[in-house]
């Protein structure tokens, strides 16, 4: 698979103490009416258990300069807090972080949660959606990489 090149996304959820968020490879579109959406969710993450409990999630699709957000939540990054304080981030219009600066951006109701292996794939309805200035970041042989 490290050969197909990916968008990578950040998918954002509400926990009681706060927020949580995870970064993915594997997001699309599944239908235009209704607008729904699916992502692949590790079934040990906590984002996984926050979006199966409250029923709602948001995207944000990383642009090329987002790296460290991107290895932020793909928990390459230990040093920096478990939750949002030090990432920068807008809260959407369903009270969940989305990404600032990111290239495009997607609210979420949660239609279906469907066990896959070692993870979960969440289909969501678009509720809000979003678009920004930029180039989006690629995930390419275990790499990540830029357009043009």
């Amino acid at each position: 698979m490290a050969a197909a090149p990916a968008g990578v996304v950040v998918v954002s959820a509400a926990v009681p103490a706060g927020f949580r968020g995870l970064t993915a490879s594997s997001f699309t579109s599944a239908s235009l009416d209704p607008p729904l959406v699916l992502v692949c969710l590790e079934h040990l993450a906590q984002t996984r258990d926050a979006v199966a409990a409250t029923g709602r999630f948001s995207v944000s699709v990383l642009e090329r300069g987002q790296e460290f957000v991107a290895e932020r939540f793909a928990g390459r990054a230990p040093m920096v807090d478990p939750t949002w304080r030090e990432v920068p981030h807008d809260l959407g219009a369903n009270g969940l972080p989305i990404v600032r600066g990111c290239v495009a951006w997607f609210e979420c109701a949660l239609r279906d949660l469907h066990r896959a292996g070692d993870h979960d794939v969440a289909v969501g309805e678009v509720t809000e959606a979003g678009r920004g200035p930029g180039e989006p970041l690629v995930l390419w042989d275990r790499a990540f990489w830029r357009l043009g």
